[in-house]
């Protein structure tokens, strides 16, 4: 029988190594290969090890799980088999109706043994049947559109201007001239036409104030003024690259949001 590997990402020591157990418990030939504590050590260590399943806990300090499988999804290495996903959550009822919707694989703590006991049928009837080509990524792409947090519908007000910090000075940005945003270790990069500005706010909290029909994530460190976009080619190596009005560099489109820029 095929030795299946795993990787438990989950911030609660306690409860990591009770999901091991019971891992082991119910499918003894299921190597854990590592266990970690965050999201940025399970994207380093799923992408050293390349093991066939990860359970990722959905609040973990600095990268949620989500946000770990949008950064594998982009970072995956191609031709080689993505891993299954398992999401451990500790959202109620009502919040695991986005989990069924996207046709997640979860499990909600604390972890039950009947619970898990299905789930572990499930990953080994999947494992019985690989995937063909690239169709497991594909899927866990699907799962992460469809559980990605909405941008406001309605706020408060769109942004207009955006205020950097050069030197001493403000720095007045009309939005509309903003080729695209970068997020940074602490910052916001702020691109347009002839210059780059600095500000300290988030990219989630950026896209809330702006208009989703002009601005685009791309990336998850990415979003792009979609009027200021003239064409978007493949390299070499199959990934969308995005060509830009008054900028020599191009933009890589993550596999997350390749579906945005498919022929209409």
């Amino acid at each position: 029988m095929t030795a299946f590997r795993a990787l438990i990402a989950e911030d609660e020591p306690v409860l990591a190594q009770a999901l091991a157990h019971t891992l082991q418990r119910l499918w003894p030939e299921l190597a854990i290969e590592a266990i970690v504590q965050n999201g940025v050590q399970a994207v380093e260590k799923a992408l050293a090890l390349q093991p066939d399943l990860l359970f990722l806990d959905i609040r973990m300090p600095g990268m949620t799980g989500l946000q770990a499988a949008e950064a594998l999804a982009e970072d995956w290495p191609d031709g080689r088999p993505f891993p299954l996903v398992v999401f451990v959550t500790a959202y109620d009822d009502y919040a695991l109706q986005a989990f069924e919707q996207a046709a997640a694989d979860y499990v909600q703590k604390p972890v039950s043994d009947a619970r898990l006991a299905r789930t572990v049928a499930r990953l080994q009837a999947r494992l019985a049947a690989p995937a063909t080509g690239d169709a497991a990524l594909e899927q866990v792409l699907r799962q992460l559109r469809a559980l990605a947090p909405p941008v406001a519908a309605q706020p408060a007000a769109r942004l207009t201007v955006i205020r950097a910090a050069v030197g001493n000075q403000v720095r007045m940005i009309p939005v509309p001239d903003v080729i695209y945003f970068e997020a940074t270790d602490k910052y916001v990069n702020v691109v347009t036409a002839d210059s780059q500005s600095l500000i300290r706010l988030s990219l989630r909290e950026l896209l809330d104030q702006l208009d989703p029909a002009q601005f685009w994530q791309i990336h998850r460190g990415t979003v792009v003024n979609i009027g200021q976009v003239t064409a978007a080619v493949r390299d070499e190596a199959g990934r969308l690259r995005l060509s830009l009005r008054g900028r020599s560099e191009t933009l890589a489109v993550s596999r997350v949001f390749a579906h945005l820029f498919r022929q209409m």
